[in-house]
């Protein structure tokens, strides 16, 4: 028997796991090893860690949790399903009892269908401006418009170089008029695909053969939730598409915590490593207030 079953091992799994391991709960963290910022040569906007490769922050987190009891098992958990006052968290060799549940699963990039945009993401094409902007700053950027978050985004990379465009083939009059107070150039075209030589992006190929030369492209993709676990034990999402949680992590079903990512799509590495460590706080006092009654019953 678990104390905790945390299901994802990226920062916010791994410092919920971290957190609870050092108050002597018993951890199994069970990882699939594919972490959505795998492409990325580093992280950005964590205070210390500042353009660590992410595998190596990974590593060290994981070196961590097992130095303080943590344990972990690499694999995909199927499905997650109460048992009594327990759950059962299926893997494909085995069956783990829980008391309590961490899913952090994270979510995937929905890319849109330009070719070579897979090819090259989170290297030159981006999709977050306080994640990579900085590491292109001053050079053409270019943003894929047609996306929620493409204006916004442009209006933003404004602050970190002077060259930036828009690619969209409809702009409304209010985004224009902001786009052009901001300097942002609008080239309104669809975009064929991309030109990419020595291993690096130079340039946006439109519909009619045109290329605009750019260094990087940002693409707020569309980001989709890992969220099957959390809906096939019974949490609904919101008007927003995303399984609510109150303050620390709690989802509606009792004795399961969701962070990071799953829940959150903007949360940065170093904010989901936060949503872990305050899941895992109110977690421990949700298990040692049922201790209590326990003992008090014996």
């Amino acid at each position: 028997m678990e104390d905790v079953v945390v299901i994802g091992g990226g920062a916010g799994g791994l410092n919920a796991a971290l957190t609870l391991c050092r108050v002597r709960r018993r951890v199994l963290v069970v990882d699939s090893g594919e972490p959505r910022n795998a492409p990325a040569g580093q992280v950005h906007g964590f205070v210390s860690r500042d353009g660590t490769p992410p595998a190596e922050l990974l590593a060290a987190g994981r070196a961590e949790v097992e130095r303080h009891g943590g344990r972990f098992a690499d694999g995909v958990v199927r499905t997650i399903r109460r048992q009594g006052g327990v759950f059962a968290v299926e893997l494909a060799d085995r069956v783990v009892s829980a008391r309590r549940v961490v899913v952090a699963t994270g979510l995937r990039d929905e890319l849109p269908g330009v070719p070579g945009l897979r090819e090259r993401w989170g290297r030159d094409v981006l999709h977050c401006p306080f994640c990579h902007g900085y590491e292109v700053r001053d050079q053409p950027l270019g943003v894929l418009g047609g996306l929620r978050g493409s204006v916004h985004q442009a209006l933003l990379l404004r602050q970190l170089s002077d060259d930036v465009v828009l690619f969209a083939e409809e702009v409304d009059d209010r985004d224009r008029a902001r786009l052009t107070a901001r300097g942002v150039r609008i080239v309104r075209a669809a975009i064929a695909g991309l030109v990419v030589e020595d291993d690096g992006l130079r340039g946006v190929r439109l519909a009619d053969g045109t290329v605009v030369a750019r260094s990087a492209l940002f693409v707020p993709a569309p980001p989709v939730p890992n969220d099957a676990l959390l809906t096939g034990i019974g949490c609904e999402r919101d008007g927003n598409g995303l399984v609510p949680v109150d303050g620390n992590g709690l989802t509606s079903v009792p004795g399961v915590w969701a962070v990071g990512n799953v829940v959150d799509p903007r949360a940065q590495v170093v904010v989901a490593a936060g949503a872990g460590a305050k899941a895992a706080i109110a977690l421990n006092a949700d298990l040692m207030e049922e201790e209590l009654m326990e003992e008090r019953a014996a």
